[in-house]
């Protein structure tokens, strides 16, 4: 059995591009109040998009899930309080400002304790398939998507996919990431090329990583920053090659791709 049971969601995000109008996109009204609100884990798929992901991370053996949030999300909270799960224990962790990926990472620090956890975004459907290909390994590990597998079985458009962290590993251990790479780097480093999509296992190492870091050019804790420190302080990171596509729910242009591969999808908490 698996000692990886528990997971810390994102789910604190600003929601800055879904709040922003998107032209000729098509929403209920239900969803367009909830872009309007930027909280992209309750759009409405049928259910709240977040049920999705939390039922997806029980079929890969998760048991206990840290809803990271800010203060002003009594919604997320009340729902959640009013669910009779039964394969999940769901639970909060409260980040006061929103002050990075790293920053919400180290609010779950008291809830998490000395466990081993994933970390995924509240906003990514991730397979079950991955989760449990992290689970297999030791200590810390991060899930390197391969960039054709991510077109093909993902929701995920070329453009955008450039963005993304490149992964360089070698022998299997993490040895950098490289936010934003140029493009002629991404084309270099071919179709085959690992990209990371924020789905990572941690041990409670990360925690003085979050901590030793500073802010970003944009102002922020960065998890690449944190990832980063660990490795510079002798923790190894392994990479996990993963074949499997990432749906994504930045922006409104996302939701009707999104809503089309969960239709028929059960879910169950």
């Amino acid at each position: 059995m698996s000692d990886l049971t528990t997971a810390v969601v994102l789910a604190r995000g600003l929601g800055t591009r879904m709040r922003a109008s998107g032209a000729g996109v098509n929403l209920s009204d239900e969803q367009a109040a909830a872009a309007d609100a930027g909280v992209k884990a309750m759009m409405p798929i049928g259910r709240p998009f977040l049920d999705h992901v939390l039922s997806e991370l029980a079929d890969a053996g998760i048991t206990e899930a840290f809803l990271v949030i800010g203060p002003e999300h009594q919604g997320v909270r009340d729902y959640y309080g009013a669910l009779p799960p039964r394969r999940l224990r769901i639970g909060f962790a409260i980040q006061d400002e929103p002050r990075g990926t790293a920053d919400a990472v180290l609010a779950a620090a008291d809830v998490v304790g000395d466990r081993r956890f994933l970390v995924v975004n509240g906003d990514n459907h991730y397979a079950a398939a991955t989760v449990r290909a992290l689970a297999a390994v030791p200590g810390n590990a991060l899930a390197g998507y391969r960039r054709s597998a991510l077109l093909r079985g993902g929701t995920i458009e070329p453009a955008r996919l450039a963005a993304f962290a490149l992964v360089i590993a070698a022998d299997g251990r993490l040895v950098d990431l490289i936010e934003k790479p140029a493009f002629e780097v991404v084309e270099a480093a071919g179709p085959d090329a690992l990209v990371s999509m924020n789905c990572f296992v941690f041990t409670p190492a990360i925690f003085a990583a979050c901590r030793a870091i500073g802010p970003s050019a944009r102002g922020e804790y960065e998890i690449v920053d944190a990832v980063r420190q660990l490795v510079a302080g002798g923790e190894v990171v392994r990479v996990v090659g993963v074949e499997d596509g990432v749906l994504d729910l930045s922006s409104r242009a996302d939701v009707a791709g999104v809503e089309s591969a969960l239709r028929d999808r059960p879910v169950s908490l």
